[in-house]
């Protein structure tokens, strides 16, 4: 009797234990960018046979709304928190500092140590450096791993460093080279272009000398040397024009190359302190030219076998996938765009690169899927970039209507295509891999346009008085907003959408009264900029001037722009007013390769949702997806949390 007791004990337990660890299984394939327009074009025209069948199966496709503005920082925060940024308090790439009204990039920062001892031209920090996620909120998979649910968050944006928890993650967009920008590639030339003052580019001009030369890799900053120093590694090579190959020796590591080959990823240490401290990192070259030598290096990457920075959580996380599927690109926009706006990278020199972030991506998507399907339950996010940045760099290619068509590679006219079709091969390779009870969602942070006219906000503003400058301050040489004169500015620009208020109490040297004076000025720039015409063509070029206190919801509403910009397709804020300038014209032709944007009006670039159940919510949005993943696993969605189920009504 007691022996059956005890096994009947024993029965229950395990039945029990089983139905805990029970549950549904939820894939979300995320991809950046996919746009419902084109997708509908590509589905026309055959190229996408696995979102037919998924489709035809019972699936179902709907507009997904983005964020405001859609901008990629802003809209993956509203997916990881479901709040939108008077919540989570990302409004823009760059936000400014209300007391110094400086620009600082809005995802994260880093702070170094603030005191050293110090010896000659040597310096020991007196406190360690950190780097901190400036998003505020819960994100959706903290509350996944505190239930103990199996949770794998692969490269979401805005989570850089990425949220401390149990669930598995990598970090994604936001996460910087070794040198701590968003991605500095090096092009070795012995035959330099007249331009080197490049963004996001590094020109080592060389001299061959019988076919050889050296050259220094530029790596993190040495804090522990006075100014700090860029650490270096040397590269020694030798040119063989005959053979049309080169052969290099990085750091003690040789790497031989023919003309149009990469190599693989080559380990490099940048020296802070001999024989005490180094900085591990790896990189990646390809031999574009040896007449005249043009040799190009990746931006020099996080070792994902051994992060200087937190990049993965667990901090072996980065390390195992790495040795599943190889060393990969742990920049958060691994892409170059930089380069083919700096000329290093041809049109197709650029779709090369691209392809391998995209095929590197699809194994790591395999791996991953072995994983997940073999769970009882769990979460699998996985994210791809390459809709997004090839819909900036190519579009132009595509578009006979962009200003730089004529200039265009016609040959990658297709290219667009062709990665739309090879996610939805991916797709296909999911849906083969995960059992047939699993949840699966593919979804879209936005969708996208054309980017053929700039419109410079402050150019504007300055023109019709609302921003003043100090007496004999050129507008030509204004930078970051210094030489504004707070004391008779009302108004100004600060990030691709955001508009702000010279704020009594606010900002440093506001003077514009909050209440009735506040109002009144809110309500004319709203007027006045939704009746902004080009002139090129006499059309509207502003949809929507949003008051953020009317489209966010919030505790931290009130410290991002007080009007965001929404352009009509083809329109889009400036990079110089983005940045503080005021340009001499207010509209430009958009003349650089980056053609195709979505940092427009939200209702001009909805994204896509796509799941194997019925949509229920009416308008399904971003902020939906962290209270459906939730609800999905039993788990009562946050009270701050704006959105709800997409299989609800």
């Amino acid at each position: 009797m007691r022996r059956a007791s005890l096994l009947l004990a024993l029965v229950i337990v395990f039945v029990a234990g089983s139905a805990l660890g029970a549950g549904p299984r939820v894939l979300v394939l995320g991809f950046d960018g996919m746009d419902p327009v084109l997708l509908e074009q590509f589905r026309s025209e055959g190229a996408m046979p696995n979102f037919e069948k998924f489709l035809a199966a019972g699936g179902q496709l709907e507009p997904f709304a983005t964020s405001t503005p859609p901008q990629s920082p802003v809209a993956w925060s509203n997916f990881i928190t479901g709040m939108d940024p008077g919540g989570h308090g990302i409004f823009d790439f760059i936000h400014r500092d209300a007391k110094t009204m400086l620009p600082f990039f809005s995802a994260s920062e880093a702070k170094g140590a603030a005191r050293f001892w110090r010896f000659g031209s040597w310096k020991i920090p007196r406190g360690g450096s950190e780097v901190n996620n400036l998003r505020h909120g819960t994100a959706f998979w903290e509350l996944l791993a505190d239930r103990g649910i199996d949770a794998t968050i692969f490269k979401v944006p805005s989570n850089f460093p990425p949220v401390d928890c149990e669930a598995r993650s990598l970090s994604g967009m936001g996460t910087p080279d070794i040198t701590g920008n968003y991605g500095i590639s090096t092009l070795i030339t012995d035959d330099p272009p007249v331009n080197r003052d490049l963004g996001g580019g590094r020109v080592v001009s060389v001299y061959l000398d019988r076919g050889r030369f050296t050259a220094d890799l530029e790596g993190p900053p040495n804090a522990y040397r006075e100014g700090d120093p860029a650490a270096l590694v040397t590269v020694e090579g030798r040119v063989d024009r005959a053979r049309k190959a080169i052969w290099l020796d990085v750091g003690g590591r040789p790497v031989v190359l023919d003309e149009g080959q990469w190599s693989e990823w080559v380990p490099v240490s940048f020296p802070l302190v001999p024989l005490i401290k180094s900085v591990p990192a790896i990189c990646r070259f390809y031999l574009m030219e040896t007449d005249p030598l043009r040799l190009y290096v990746t931006p020099i990457q996080i070792d994902p076998e051994n992060p200087e920075m937190p990049i993965s959580t667990p901090p072996d996380y980065s390390r195992k996938i790495a040795e599943q599927t190889g060393l990969y690109y742990t920049q958060g926009l691994p892409d170059d765009t930089s380069a083919l706006e700096n000329g290093f990278f041809s049109d197709a020199d650029y779709v090369g690169q691209s392809e391998m972030v995209l095929q590197e991506r699809v194994r790591q998507l395999e791996a991953e899927l072995d994983r997940f399907a073999a769970l009882d339950r769990g979460f699998l996010f996985f994210y791809f970039n390459s809709p997004d940045q090839t819909c900036h760099m190519t579009w132009r290619n595509m578009d006979p209507s962009s200003p730089t068509h004529a200039e265009s590679d016609l040959d990658q006219t297709g290219r667009i295509r062709q990665v739309y079709a090879e996610l939805d091969a991916a797709l296909g390779m999911a849906l083969a891999r995960v059992p047939d009870d699993t949840v699966v969602m593919v979804m879209s942070d936005h969708g996208f346009g054309p980017w053929n006219r700039a419109f410079n906000v402050n150019t504007w503003l300055f023109e019709n008085g609302y921003l003043a400058l100090q007496p004999g301050a050129d507008p030509a040489n204004v930078q970051m907003l210094l030489g504004v004169d707070w004391s008779r500015t009302r108004a100004y620009a600060i990030g691709i959408n955001g508009l702000y208020l010279n704020l009594a109490g606010r900002e440093r040297g506001g003077i514009v009264q909050p209440g009735a004076e506040q109002e009144a000025l809110l309500a004319e720039l709203k007027s006045r900029l939704e009746q902004v015409t080009d002139p090129l063509d006499g059309r509207r070029a502003i949809k929507t001037a949003d008051r953020s206190d009317q489209v966010y919801h919030g505790d931290r509403r009130d410290i991002g722009p007080d009007i965001v910009v929404g352009y009509y397709r083809g329109w889009r804020g400036s990079n110089e007013s983005a940045m503080g300038e005021i340009p001499p014209q207010v509209f430009t032709d958009n003349m650089l390769k980056w053609s195709g944007d979505h940092c427009i009006a939200a209702s001009e670039v909805p994204g896509i949702i796509m799941a194997n159940r019925p949509l229920l919510r009416e308008q399904p949005a971003l902020v939906d997806m962290a209270p459906t993943i939730l609800k999905l696993f039993g788990i009562d969605p946050l009270p701050d949390m704006v959105g709800g189920s997409v299989f609800e009504k």
